[in-house]
């Protein structure tokens, strides 16, 4: 049996208990946003790696593909980043690997299994911690084992739980108002650590507001919310 790592969107954090759990692996497949060249390193110490680029991966990521097709281990396989970006008609593929939401997601559609392996990096809110396995056996026949990184787990250095603090602001109907004001505050070019503390809320949030608004053009507060999935 062959095993291939599914991730997505880690956004510049590979967490300790993912680059292990990632061990032993054949292949690894990355579905985008990854924020660093330095987290390709990593994964490439572990086994080669197949990558596509997404909406966040800036300038150092210009060699990477929109779009990759790959047969491992008699798997055909089609990766994009954004589902949106899927072509109307796929041939000759088993599974589809996509990311972009931060949502665990498998569904199956005219014989295709399409995988979402939602987000190992840094955590969103309440969202939880995910990536994917394949265990490929004989004739191309494969399983997908979805993994859970425990809540506990820290994300960056000195990174607090947020989980408390949205869902009181959420009891409290503030959010709408604090993600008004930390767009108002990137707006004017005010760092993130000083946006969390003019509005009192963690780094965290005011990071993840700060990105979803500066990584999606004319998107509103309702917007954001819908982002982050309050």
């Amino acid at each position: 049996m062959y095993r291939v790592g599914v991730v997505s969107d880690t956004h510049g954090l590979l967490r300790p208990e993912v680059a292990q759990g990632l061990q032993g692996c054949d292949a690894i497949l990355h579905g985008g946003d990854i924020n660093s060249r330095k987290i390709l390193d990593e994964l490439n110490e572990i086994a080669p790696v197949y990558v596509v680029r997404g909406n966040n991966d800036k300038d150092w990521a210009e060699d990477l593909p929109q779009t990759v097709t790959v047969e491992l281990f008699g798997v055909r396989i089609f990766m994009v980043h954004n589902l949106k970006h899927i072509p109307d008609e796929l041939t000759d593929v088993d599974l589809v690997v996509y990311g972009h939401s931060h949502k665990y997601e498998e569904k199956e559609k005219a014989g295709i299994l399409f995988l979402n392996p939602g987000s190992c990096g840094p955590r969103r809110f309440t969202q939880p911690v995910t990536y994917a396995e394949l265990e490929i056996g004989e004739a191309g026949s494969f399983t997908v084992v979805r993994k859970d990184v425990p809540h506990s787990s820290p994300g960056r250095k000195g990174e607090a739980p947020p989980c408390a603090e949205t869902e009181m602001r959420m009891k409290s109907g503030d959010m709408k108002r604090i993600v008004k004001a930390v767009m108002r505050d990137t707006d004017k070019h005010i760092s993130v650590e000083q946006i969390a503390v003019r509005n009192g809320i963690s780094r965290e949030l005011a990071e993840t507001v700060c990105r979803l608004y500066v990584t999606h053009p004319g998107v509103s507060a309702d917007g954001i919310l819908g982002k982050m999935g309050l």
